[in-house]
């Protein structure tokens, strides 16, 4: 089985060659200017994740999906992740059925519960119900993926009686993940509706995760579903030697990382933790042939089937996160496809 790679950002807000903060109109243009690198370079997905902060800018991932399917060809659109509990799901999946059209049949979706909570008050949600608002909305949602009239009731919205969802894809099916931040139940859901699932691995080891693929594997079969080839996306950041990728990443870095600290109790991080974390961890930063090595030993780790770089964190400067997408698809990923197949998966 080959191996797929793409690129996912958040839309973080860049600081401008000159060293001041982008707009957030700036930021969404710079978002676009990857992914059509990103496509030109013959990636496989561009997935942009769903966030409700001022230091990011992308809040509607299939919005910025269907301006960049009109400037692409061949790459993938995805969100990355789409938060599902505080969303509709008749109108997430016609969202992203109108960018499949424009795309020729490109898109898809990767439901989630988010990194952070803000949605939820934001769109009239209540955190208390946090667990059921995922769990009805999944369901429902898998019932709209067979395009069909749908019959479903919960707690969480109306019913639906015998109700067509509209536009239809022209394949008859959009293909859809679930992204999973380690949570053994999440692992069991995503078996259970025989869905792909997607690791979210952000730090520490990945190795920590293969019990969590095992697990998604002995599931499905419990169940008597598919088990598909699992994905893992992971950030990092690629200059043209270690030590430039290091000092250009890391105070943006930082103060991204305490940023989110402060609000979860984290103490602030210092440098020897990042850099024990870029050499062992989860963090593929460095030049592209250590990204390579490091991203290579990952998918052999857990026997993954994608692998998806979160290339840009915090204010990160413009033309830096061009280069980096550049030296991912044009350096990084021919090197990691050339170590797999001289020491190949055992599938």
């Amino acid at each position: 089985m080959s191996i797929e790679f793409g690129l996912d950002t958040f839309g973080d807000v860049p600081q401008r060659d000159d060293g001041t903060l982008a707009t957030h109109p700036e930021a969404i243009r710079q978002v676009l200017d990857e992914a059509v690198l990103a496509d030109e370079l013959g990636l496989d997905v561009i997935a942009l994740g769903e966030h409700h902060r001022p230091e990011y800018s992308i809040s509607s991932p299939e919005t910025v999906l269907a301006g960049i399917a009109t400037r692409t060809k061949r790459i993938r659109l995805s969100s990355g992740v789409t938060v599902l509990s505080s969303d509709d799901p008749v109108r997430v999946f016609q969202r992203f059925a109108t960018v499949d059209a424009l795309s020729n049949g490109r898109a898809e979706v990767i439901l989630g519960r988010g990194s952070f909570t803000e949605s939820f008050p934001l769109f009239g949600y209540d955190l208390h119900d946090y667990d059921v608002l995922f769990e009805e909305k999944l369901e429902l949602f898998v019932k709209l993926l067979d395009e069909k009239p749908v019959t479903w009731s919960g707690t969480t919205r109306a019913a639906l009686e015998n109700a067509d969802v509209f536009p239809k894809t022209a394949s008859g099916r959009l293909p859809a993940w679930v992204g999973v931040g380690g949570s053994p139940q999440s692992v069991i859901r995503t078996a259970k509706h025989g869905l792909p699932m997607m690791l979210a691995i952000i730090g520490g080891s990945p190795e920590r995760f293969a019990p969590f693929v095992e697990l998604y594997q002995r599931a499905a079969e419990q169940f008597g579903t598919t088990p598909h080839a699992v994905g893992m996306h992971s950030p990092g950041f690629i200059a043209d030697t270690d030590e430039q990728a290091a000092e250009i990443f890391w105070p943006h870095y930082r103060v991204m990382r305490d940023r989110i600290g402060a609000l979860r109790g984290w103490p602030p991080i210092t440098r020897a933790e990042f850099d024990r974390e870029v050499a062992t961890g989860s963090m593929y930063i460095g030049s592209p042939e250590t990204v390579a090595r490091r991203i290579a030993a990952a998918i052999r780790s857990l026997d993954v089937g994608r692998f998806d770089l979160i290339y840009g964190a915090g204010s990160t400067p413009m033309s830096a996160r061009l280069r980096a997408v550049e030296l991912y698809g044009s350096e990084v990923v021919p090197m990691v496809k050339d170590m797999l197949t001289h020491a190949p998966l055992a599938r």
